[in-house]
C-alpha cells in the first residue's frame, strides 16, 4: 500500500506542473490566470494566447497524464513492497488508474501554484490514453458530442469522463479500476 501511495504522490506533484504557467513563463511571463476566465487549462491558453500557446499547454498536460497512468504507475518501488504478496498485487493492478487520477487532482489543485489549476481535461486525455488507449475514441466521441449539443467545454468534460464506466459496462467490462476511473474523474 506504501508503494501505491509513493506512485500516486510523484503522480500528482507531475500533474501539479501546469502547463499553462510553464509556457507561459517561457512565453515572457504571462500568467493566463488573471487574463481570460482565470483558468490555467488549455481553453483559457486558446483564447487568450492563441493557438501556437495553446497547443504547447495542450501537449504538456497531455504528457503528463500519460506518463502518470503508464510511467509512474508501472514503476517497482522495491525498498516499498509489501510482504503481503496480495497486497502487492492489488496496488500493482490499482496503480496506473490511481496515478492517472492523481496528475488530474494535480493538475486541478496544483501545489506549487496555490491549489489553482486548470480542469483536467488534457490531463484526463493524457490518462485515458496511457490506461485504455482503446476506449479514448469513444470518451472523446461523447466529448464532442455535448461539445456540439451544448458548447460548454466543462459540461462536455464531466459528462464524457462519466461516460467511460458506461461504455465500459455496455461492453461487458463493468469491474476494476479502469471502471472506477471514469466517474472519480468526472465528480
Amino acid at each position: 500500500m506504501l508503494d501505491l501511495l509513493a506512485r500516486a504522490l510523484c503522480a500528482y506533484l507531475l500533474g501539479s506542473v501546469n502547463g499553462a504557467l510553464l509556457v507561459g513563463r517561457l512565453a515572457g511571463g504571462v500568467d493566463i490566470r488573471t487574463q481570460g476566465s482565470g483558468n490555467a487549462g488549455g481553453t483559457n491558453a486558446l483564447r487568450t494566447q492563441g493557438p501556437k500557446f495553446a497547443l504547447a499547454v495542450l501537449v504538456i498536460d497531455i504528457a503528463k497524464g500519460w506518463l502518470a497512468a503508464r510511467w509512474i504507475g508501472a514503476w517497482s518501488l522495491a525498498a516499498l513492497q509489501s510482504a503481503d504478496a496480495s497486497q502487492a498485487a492489488a496496488a500493482l493492478a490499482w496503480s496506473p488508474a490511481a496515478c492517472a487520477f492523481a496528475a488530474i487532482v494535480g493538475h486541478v489543485w496544483p501545489v506549487f501554484h496555490g491549489f489553482r489549476g486548470g480542469k483536467g481535461v488534457a490531463t484526463l486525455v493524457g490518462a485515458l490514453g496511457g490506461l485504455a488507449p482503446a476506449w479514448l475514441g469513444g470518451v472523446l466521441g461523447v466529448w464532442q458530442s455535448m461539445m456540439l449539443m451544448f458548447g460548454f467545454v466543462g459540461l462536455a468534460s464531466i459528462v464524457a469522463a462519466a461516460a467511460l464506466p458506461v461504455l465500459l459496462a455496455w461492453r461487458g467490462e463493468a469491474s476494476g479500476p479502469l471502471f472506477a476511473f471514469g466517474p472519480a474523474c468526472a465528480l
